[in-house]
């Protein structure tokens, strides 16, 4: 699989990282990790809050990035930003399988736009561009397509199939289950975050997935 990202969305101030692992193993969970997982959840309590995330500036990045492309509304919160928002509501994050609880504890450590993709089920290569209304879109969660407004950046493999909509919506072509063995992962910033930023938030999930479930990992864009 190739990777590659229109000039058009590179000018956007949009920065990422590429990460492909194989030969993984995914599970509900690990008490290891869950612990490990709880103990950083717990101290971010300590000094998180509502004003702090509303004065972050990586988190600001990805709300200029949308009024960059005309999205002003409320629903379109980055994934790092809504994973907070979860710690002030509810003390924690859900765990979903530890693939998952993996890259969304990184997210949450480095304030980035981290998102995992079943590699067996995508079609092709994928491009970052802008939508232009035609692609296919069935976000998690849902049993019918939702329509695709133009002008968005999103990540498209070579079925014109959505895989994640700006940072904010992944689909169920490619979710991760138990059943997952090896994935691409996206790790993206702003115009806010260095391209170190990005590299080092990659390399902490590589660092953490294979110690948890194994796999080879290999970075193909950056």
């Amino acid at each position: 699989m190739k990777f590659s990202v229109t000039d058009e969305v590179l000018d956007l101030g949009v920065k990422v990282v590429i990460v492909i692992i194989k030969d993984m193993k995914n599970i509900q969970e690990n008490k290891e990790f869950s612990s490990y997982k709880n103990s950083i959840i717990d101290d971010m309590k300590k000094h998180l809050t509502q004003e702090s995330i509303e004065d972050n500036k990586i988190l600001k990045g990805f709300w200029k990035l949308h009024e960059n492309i005309g999205k002003t509304s409320k629903k379109d919160i980055s994934s790092p930003e809504n994973l907070l928002n979860m710690i002030i509501t509810n003390g924690t994050v859900p765990s979903i399988n530890l693939i998952v609880d993996i890259y969304n504890l990184t997210s949450i450590q480095t304030n980035m736009a981290l998102g995992a993709h079943d590699l067996n089920n995508i079609t092709g290569n994928v491009t970052l561009r802008l939508t232009d209304g035609s692609e296919n879109f069935l976000p998690i969660g849902y049993s019918k397509p939702k329509p695709v407004s133009r002008g968005e950046y999103a990540y498209i493999d070579d079925a014109n199939d959505i895989l994640c909509r700006m940072e904010v919506r992944q689909v169920e072509k490619t979710k991760v289950t138990t059943e997952t063995t090896s994935c691409m992962y996206i790790v993206q910033g702003n115009e806010n975050t260095t391209e170190k930023d990005v590299e080092v938030a990659a390399n902490m999930l590589i660092e953490l997935t294979t110690k948890y479930c194994g796999g080879i990992a290999e970075i193909i864009y950056k």
